[in-house]
């Protein structure tokens, strides 16, 4: 399954388009409003699990302000002290905030108040946790709370399924849902991991000529 994964196309690449928003309606709408100017929000934290989304929204707003020809920068957490910052700026997303070292939580305190001087960048950045539970520098926490706090909310059961279908559908071959209900059982259930496992069963069944039941998918996970 490995090298099966490595010969289908390479996932593309995260934008507010292909976003699976399942119960994050709102925090979509609000996010493609400020790369719209529609909303006027300058900081955004979003939290919740791994594996629920928040990295391919922090990407997903850099790609959005890149294809309107503005400046956008995406960071981990763990790089910010690589992090520049210059005026041309218009975005600047910062991923896991929650392991942020001391000295680099005295950096994000002192860009919330460079920004806020400014007034022209959006700082988007994404936790684990609300920033009440946040182990981090009081002051700090303060800042999350000026703008926008959204928990990003996995996708339940269903709507995993029904992203599933959909992706079968538009690969252009059908999926019963008693294999999704199995997939969901025995594999890893994080949207990226199951559609990544959905073209690896499609050209699977290709190779071996195969109708695709829960034997051949059986069959696939045991290659592993």
């Amino acid at each position: 399954m490995q090298q099966l994964l490595l010969d289908i196309q390479p996932a593309p690449s995260p934008t507010l388009t292909n976003f699976v928003p399942g119960r994050n309606a709102e925090l979509l709408s609000m996010l493609s409003g400020i790369v719209s100017q529609q909303e006027k929000e300058h900081y955004v934290y979003v939290w919740g699990d791994s594996g629920c989304g928040k990295s391919h929204l922090l990407r997903a707003m850099v790609d959005a302000y890149t294809q309107r020809n503005l400046k956008a920068v995406y960071c981990c957490a763990k790089n910010l002290h690589e992090l520049i910052v210059d005026d041309a700026l218009d975005c600047i997303a910062i991923d896991g905030i929650d392991i942020l070292s001391r000295s680099d939580q005295i950096r994000l305190f002192n860009l919330y108040n460079q920004l806020r001087d400014e007034g022209h960048a959006v700082l988007l950045m994404s936790g684990m946790a609300a920033p009440m539970y946040l182990d981090m520098r009081q002051d700090l926490v303060t800042r999350l709370g000026w703008g926008l706090v959204y928990q990003v909310l996995e996708l339940t059961e269903n709507e995993r399924i029904q992203a599933m279908r959909q992706h079968a559908t538009d690969r252009g071959f059908n999926l019963s849902e008693e294999i999704c209900h199995y997939l969901l059982r025995h594999g890893r259930r994080d949207l990226r991991s199951l559609l990544m496992t959905l073209e690896a069963l499609d050209q699977y069944s290709l190779i071996h000529q195969r109708q695709i039941t829960i034997p051949l998918l059986r069959e696939l996970l045991q290659v592993v």
